[in-house]
């Protein structure tokens, strides 16, 4: 059987460091730590990655693509199942780059470029959960007055955005460790579906209560 080729370097180097910033947080992960973890010199580091803020702009430009791939999907959205699995998909890739949301008001103070990707990002979430909405009207889930369209949209970024740092401020030992994932990806999942509660057809409101039903302490925490 053929070998396969070693990663390349690069690409480990985004790996480990993902996984260390989400960890620690990024404010607490040095690059002396990054090389010293994937047991490589700093030299070869700085080699593909010349400073830190090179790490986070690499990382926050995958996390960029992944978002939009996914955001076009909004706009099939027609009824609560629909938008719960949007909503859930959503809050994954978040959880994968976590660190971004968690540390974020640090990051952006010190970086240009994640200060002007991430009001692109926040606009493109806005757009799609404005789609969202949309798709839900049209397929006679939710009865929303077009000038409440716009702030019940920004409302649920809000959320979205911020969800996670809720969940750490209420639990700073636990809450972003890999184990509690699934109970706080349902948690923002379920409150940002919640907002539309008073907009949503009976029947519709019925099922979003149902689900978090089964969810129990998951989403109601």
């Amino acid at each position: 059987m053929a070998r396969k080729a070693p990663r390349r370097t690069a690409e480990r180097i985004l790996e480990v460091t993902l996984d260390l910033f989400n960890r620690f947080g990024e404010p607490n992960v040095s690059t002396t730590l990054i090389a010293a973890e994937l047991g490589i010199s700093p030299g070869n580091l700085y080699y593909h990655y010349p400073a830190k803020d090179a790490l986070i702009n690499s990382l926050f430009d995958r996390y960029e693509n992944a978002l939009s791939a996914l955001l076009p999907a909004a706009g099939e959205v027609r009824d609560v199942e629909d938008a719960w699995f949007f909503l859930h998909t959503l809050f994954e890739l978040i959880w994968q780059y976590r660190f971004l949301y968690r540390d974020l008001n640090d990051l952006l103070s010190k970086n240009r470029h994640l200060e002007t990707q991430l009001q692109q990002a926040l606009h493109d979430k806005t757009l799609a959960v404005h789609a969202l909405l949309q798709g839900m009207g049209s397929g006679g889930a939710v009865h929303i007055d077009p000038g409440e369209l716009q702030p019940t949209a920004t409302s649920m970024v809000v959320v979205l955005t911020f969800w996670l740092s809720f969940e750490y401020a209420r639990d700073p030992r636990h809450a972003l460790e890999t184990a509690n994932a699934q109970q706080a990806l349902l948690r923002g999942a379920h409150h940002v579906l919640h907002l539309l509660v008073p907009y949503l057809e009976p029947a519709q409101r019925a099922h979003l209560l149902q689900l978090a039903g089964a969810y129990g302490d998951s989403v109601t925490a």
